[in-house]
């Protein structure tokens, strides 16, 4: 069934089937990029905040939730993304009958899995910490925080999944703007919880979750209004047996991804927590800056899970090779600018969280992050390759790419920081973007191949 839009509703959604790779891909990446941005920064401002207000001891409190934090909420974001490419892939096929069906079943799966999440992380957080052999003097702030990000899991889910949607009709804008506006938001609120009402490290977390709270309701009510084509029927709430099945196949492998990785980040998290909270607070800081450069990363991977899913349900497979091609030229550039910035500003970064007079933190934290970003064109390939696999249904490989990871930052953590210390840690996540890479770059070969023969095989079936 075709779908038939106004012409205001046309320019909101794009339709990325058509015209030049390399134009399209900039014009949805780059509003991304200040959306991640936006959203780094909030995370920054938190950090910030905490550690000039609060002290080392509070700085390092949250950072030592920050692998947990990345398994369970990135499992929330791999879910949200996975279930959107369902969507992409109908509204590149014109399928409009199909595409409110997977809106529908994803929005009461995410429901189901939030409210699960939620009750078992809060429950488990505690015993999560001192199986991490967190410090004993930044464990109690730690927990302070992490519970409430826990408790906040449904926000994650309102927000990434209805932003999912939005994605997948071609508008990468405004996610962005109501991401935007949280950012703001979140950095008031730190002021007002911390400095103001004095609710410590719990109320950068409850920032966090108010903000993002906001997001996703605006999110909402956008959709509604400007999208009829996201306007449910009822029969469109009904589970169905082959959209949960698709939707599941989809968004848990792409959950798992996040998860996977992250317990090698856990791993090797306890490898820091061993080295003491003035290296907690190095590798907290460190990651907030690599992070808030990886940014465009981040923008560049979800853009071809939308430019994957589109095409694929066009069946337009030549213009797979010819994105990625102009997204890998994109992700080099990038890689190059970076780098020239941590050189020039990565110290002057730093001295965000930490007091001028910290020169020892200072070095470990320019160390850290200079390890990570001269490795930023192996992230750049992880990124993209495996974002465009999933785009093209094929979840169940970002599995093994995070397995791939795990296993390096595990080696790093069980082997190389016993030996060398901190400097093992710089290592981490270099060693374990090499490792996903050399699994996801044949693998997207073997998917080309694959859906080439399906392709096939559907149009001898159509003149049979």
């Amino acid at each position: 069934m075709k779908m038939e839009h106004t012409t205001k509703k046309k320019s909101l959604m794009k339709d990325m089937t058509q015209g030049s790779p390399m134009k399209l891909i900039l014009e949805f990446t780059l509003p991304m990029i200040f959306g991640f941005l936006f959203q780094q920064f909030y995370n920054m401002a938190d950090t910030v905040i905490v550690g000039r207000f609060l002290g080392v001891h509070a700085l390092a409190s949250v950072g030592a939730t920050g692998s947990i934090n990345f398994c369970v909420i990135g499992f929330c974001m791999g879910v949200c993304n996975g279930f959107a490419i369902p969507v992409a892939q109908k509204f590149g096929a014109k399928d409009e009958v199909r595409l409110r069906g997977f809106v529908g079943n994803s929005a009461l799966l995410a429901i189901l899995f939030a409210a699960v999440m939620t009750a078992v992380t809060v429950i488990l957080c505690r015993p999560i910490l001192e199986f991490m052999n967190t410090p004993s003097d930044i464990i109690d702030g730690a927990y302070n925080y992490i519970v409430v990000i826990f408790a906040g899991i449904p926000a994650t889910y309102l927000y990434n999944l209805l932003s999912g949607y939005i994605r997948s009709l071609g508008d990468a804008k405004t996610p962005v703007v109501f991401l935007t506006i949280s950012s703001l938001l979140n950095i008031v609120l730190d002021v007002l919880f911390i400095v103001v009402f004095h609710m410590g490290v719990a109320g950068a977390a409850w920032a966090t979750v108010v903000s993002q709270a906001v997001s996703g309701i605006l999110c909402f009510f956008y959709m509604i209004k400007h999208f009829p084509i996201l306007r449910l029927k009822k029969e469109d709430w009904s589970l169905r047996k082959t959209y949960v099945s698709t939707l599941c196949k989809i968004g848990i492998p792409m959950g798992l991804q996040y998860s996977i990785t992250a317990i090698g980040s856990v791993i090797l998290q306890v490898a820091v927590n061993s080295l003491g909270s003035m290296a907690v607070a190095a590798v907290t800081a460190g990651s907030k800056i690599q992070m808030l450069l990886a940014c465009p990363f981040d923008a560049m991977g979800s853009t071809m899970a939308t430019y994957g899913g589109q095409n694929v349900g066009a069946k337009r497979l030549d213009r797979i090779s010819q994105g990625l091609r102009s997204c890998v030229i994109i992700g080099g550039v990038y890689s190059v600018i970076s780098l020239g910035i941590a050189l020039m500003w990565g110290r002057n970064i730093a001295f965000l969280f930490i007091n001028k007079g910290e020169t020892e933190l200072l070095g470990q934290i320019y160390m850290y992050l200079l390890g990570s970003v001269v490795c930023y064109m192996l992230l750049a390939l992880v990124n993209i390759v495996r974002f465009l696999i999933q785009g093209m249904g094929f979840s169940g490989f970002a599995i093994l790419a995070g397995v791939c990871e795990m296993a390096a930052r595990s080696f790093v953590g069980f082997v190389l920081v016993p030996i060398f210390g901190f400097k093992a840690v710089c290592l981490g996540n270099g060693l374990a973007w090499i490792a996903a890479d050399l699994f996801l770059i044949p693998a997207y070969f073997h998917v080309i191949k694959k859906l080439k023969r399906l392709f096939q095989e559907g149009r001898k079936n159509e003149m049979e």
